[in-house]
């Protein structure tokens, strides 16, 4: 059979999982042997069994492959073992038996190859127990990743930071190693500290190492600003670092990521359109693009983007998230199955349980919206997620828990005019506390002139305090400056409210001219028209339509894509 088990073992390296693990299963099922070479072989064919299947992702067949493997091993006299045991290769398989010596089982690599089943099942406590069975001596690059993973998991982050900084060490360039570590609050300082500790490979110049540690210097830090969330420095740094890598897809991504988190939208969509230019494949953060496209009201472009994403992997959490914000429009329930889908494809994807807790809120179910956004901060806590919460906790009315989240985001981010505001609108809630969210929305406008957020918010602070015509001046400074379909449709509103009909039928035209896909502005215009004729705009039509036509007229039904 040793021909069979070598046939084996190159079918497993050509990535031809079904042909190994069907062969796998004549051998692993030969008749049972008693003598030392015979065990060794049995165990070396339950290994190579056992590879099969998770190159199949059959994850607990590979389980019990790998567990039957250890136990026969243990059957195997130790004598036999402990003379060969370094003599194991780096995979786990053993040399033929056949040779000198007999070859032990390398049990650390197993070892290993079982917690990655148990990760894959989600069983992270089980694979924890077996990855810290390998001593840390031996343990390889793909080790101290997998335990740093789990560790985190597990809310161990002092000894996940132990593991990171071991990939470092070995490596520096583990790029999940170090979001990890910027994210438990390693400071740039003691990333170079850790780089100047990396072995110099195939014995590069001095010069040459040089430039690397430079970029990778300046790569970290913009990690460690945005995991501060310090979001301005950081995307100074990665505008900088795309002078000296342009075309770069994975910094193109970071910025529109970034962007899309400080609500940058127009900046962002430009950056992930981008990069779909460089790369049309690209599935990274594409959920974070659909759900921009949505808000733009873009379903032209949505529904191209999710028969893409589709077509390109219709398994990933992303596509799941898509298909979700291409379907809020028509059927919020749907959209919300999509949404738990991409977590039970991927549990710590924290874009799905901020979609999840939006569509919560969408179907008046806050108190399961507040569950999604702690789940997404649990994993990182971001601006998206604080806003949530303050949103879940004022329909719930729960005023004191929406006060002390908004101004937890305000000490986080304290340079931030997005926590400004959003401290701003607990305020702005009740009518004793309008004068603070008046300074809080002020504050945040001196902070970030462009913020056109803070500034419709003190809009509607004027028009709730009966201000009408310090709203219409603000918006109109405001629109000198930038020509926004927000402010536009805000500026129609205030008007339509005071019976200036012919202005705000003009601003709600200029907002469709700059975003002819703008949802607001066309109901907003619509209720004007009746308003206009004389009709009450609140009043029910005798044939209303329903609007479940596809999303593009004529395009397919995304369920068909």
């Amino acid at each position: 059979m040793e021909a069979a088990r070598e046939s084996m073992a190159a079918l497993g390296d050509a990535g031809l999982y079904d042909c190994a693990q069907t062969l796998g299963c004549f051998l692993v099922s030969s008749a049972p042997v008693s003598n030392e070479a015979g065990m060794s072989m049995k165990v070396e064919s339950l290994v190579l069994h056992g590879d099969a299947l998770h190159g199949e992702r059959e994850f607990r067949r590979a389980l019990s492959a790998y567990k039957q493997a250890m136990q026969y091993s243990k059957s195997i006299p130790r004598q036999a073992t402990s003379s060969t045991r370094s003599s194991a290769t780096p995979t786990g398989r053993s040399p033929s038996p056949n040779s000198s010596s007999l070859a032990a089982l390398n049990e650390n690599e197993v070892k290993f190859k079982i917690a990655l089943c148990h990760s894959a099942l989600r069983e992270h406590r089980e694979g924890l127990q077996e990855m810290e069975g390998i001593p840390s001596k031996v343990r390889t690059l793909k080790m101290n990743l997998m335990l740093g993973k789990l560790y985190r998991i597990s809310r161990n982050n002092r000894a996940a930071a132990v593991c990171y900084k071991e990939c470092l060490r070995q490596c520096p360039y583990v790029f999940e190693a170090i979001t990890a570590l910027a994210e438990m609050g390693l400071s740039s300082k003691e990333f170079s500290l850790i780089f100047s500790q990396a072995p110099n490979r195939g014995g590069k110049a001095p010069g040459d190492s040089l430039d690397a540690q430079r970029w990778w210097n300046r790569y970290v830090e913009a990690q460690c600003c945005i995991a501060s969330h310090d979001y301005k420095g950081g995307l100074d740094i990665y505008v900088d670092l795309m002078q000296r890598f342009p075309n770069n897809v994975h910094i193109l991504l970071e910025i529109a990521k970034v962007e899309a988190i400080i609500g940058r939208n127009d900046e962002a969509t430009m950056n992930f359109e981008k990069a779909r230019l460089i790369d049309p494949n690209i599935m990274t953060y594409m959920d974070e693009y659909a759900i921009l496209l949505k808000s733009k009201s873009d379903y032209t472009k949505l529904n191209k983007l999710v028969h893409d994403m589709l077509h390109i992997d219709p398994a990933r959490p992303e596509t799941c998230l898509a298909l979700a914000a291409l379907w809020e429009r028509k059927d919020e329930r749907k959209a919300l199955t999509y949404a738990e889908k991409s977590l039970r494809v991927d549990d710590r994807h924290i874009t799905g349980y901020i979609m999840k807790g939006n569509l919560h809120l969408l179907l008046n179910r806050p108190d399961l919206a507040v569950t999604d956004f702690r789940g997404a901060q649990e994993l990182r806590a971001d601006l998206r997620s604080y806003q949530g919460l303050v949103r879940a906790y004022l329909a719930l009315s729960k005023c004191k828990d929406a006060l002390f989240t908004a101004r937890e985001a305000m000490k986080v981010m304290h340079q931030s005019a997005k926590a400004l505001k959003l401290v701003g609108d607990v305020h702005a809630i009740s009518s004793s506390g309008r004068e603070k969210a008046r300074k809080f929305y002020e504050s945040a406008i001196r902070l970030e002139p462009g913020f056109l957020g803070a500034a419709l918010a003190l809009a509607d602070l004027h028009v709730a305090e009966g201000r009408n015509k310090d709203a219409v001046l603000l918006l109109e400074r405001y629109l000198r400056q930038w020509a926004d379909d927000s402010l536009h449709i805000k500026l129609a509103q205030v008007f339509a409210a005071t019976n200036m009909l012919s202005d705000a039928l003009s601003h709600y035209q200029s907002a469709l001219r700059i975003n002819p896909h703008n949802e607001a502005a066309k109901k907003g215009l619509e209720r004007l028209e009746k308003q206009m004729k004389g009709v009450d705009p609140d009043a029910p039509e005798e044939d209303e339509e329903n609007e479940a036509d596809d999303v593009d007229g004529d395009q397919d039904d995304p369920e068909l894509l």
